[in-house]
């Protein structure tokens, strides 16, 4: 019986041990991308502008329809010069009102990478947001990924989980997301927020036909936890924002669709 309580107690200490070297790594990872994080805000000398160069993407005939509310809405404007000597890597910058999603966007040639590195390529566990590999910002396809962890601090993708809330949709402010790129400005409307267990129909990039996209977009859109009464045909552009939301596989994800864009270049 002695000697059950001694195992006991020795893989208690064990346990613990090996927790408080998590928390103590967890921790670290954090601070260093904090820092790292705000280094590039003040880089990046972000600001919202008016810009006269822009296109309205597949405006739909209907004037009622809920894409012109957002079609006034600002461009980002982003120094990239200085974010590209910390790392050529970087393809564009990415903010989602409503969140905490604030963040250059990188591109390896895999997906794999930048899940457990930082922006810096040295080796984090938070990773960083990140562009799949198939995908090009200047050059869009049908469905463009991005992605992120789900952290439980709100960094990198975890804030996701609020557009999964009715107080997070009910203002329309929320809507929208900036993408920038050296040569683009785009602006996104969000059309469908959801939650499903890990699969890869919804990150498909390519389509064989007019068909076989429009039946994506009716299933993307069909998923959402919400109405965004957001009218889809085959000439818009997709944009994907996805993320574990816990351990066993379960992912949130968010569509938008292409509402403006302005060339810088």
């Amino acid at each position: 019986m002695k000697k059950m309580l001694y195992v006991s107690l020795l893989l208690s200490i064990i346990l613990m041990f090996y927790s408080l070297i998590y928390i103590f790594l967890w921790a670290l990872d954090k601070n260093k991308t904090d820092r790292l994080n705000e280094k590039l805000k003040e880089l990046s000398n972000i600001t919202d502008i008016v810009f006269e160069n822009y296109t309205l993407v597949n405006p739909p005939k209907d004037k009622n329809d809920i894409y012109y509310e957002y079609i006034d809405t600002n461009f980002l404007k982003v120094n990239f010069d200085e974010i590209l000597k910390e790392n050529n890597d970087t393809v564009g910058w990415i903010l989602f009102d409503g969140t905490k999603i604030n963040y250059p966007i990188v591109k390896y040639s895999d997906n794999n990478f930048y899940l457990d590195h930082s922006f810096d390529k040295s080796q984090n566990k938070v990773g960083w947001i990140f562009l799949d590999y198939r995908n090009n910002l200047d050059n869009l396809g049908n469905n463009t990924i991005i992605y992120g962890h789900g952290r439980k601090d709100y960094t990198m993708f975890g804030s996701l989980r609020e557009v999964l809330k009715d107080d997070f949709i009910n203002d329309k402010k929320n809507h929208i997301i900036k993408l920038s790129t050296i040569s683009n400005y785009y602006i996104w409307q969000i059309f469908s927020v959801y939650e499903i267990q890990k699969e890869t129909y919804y990150i498909t990039t390519y389509f064989k036909s007019e068909d076989e996209y429009q039946k994506f977009l009716d299933t993307i859109k069909y998923r959402s936890k919400f109405n965004f009464n957001t009218s889809l045909n085959i000439n818009d552009k997709v944009l994907t924002l996805s993320t574990c939301k816990d351990i066993y596989g379960n992912r949130i994800v968010v569509h938008a669709k292409l509402i403006k864009k302005g060339n810088i270049n």
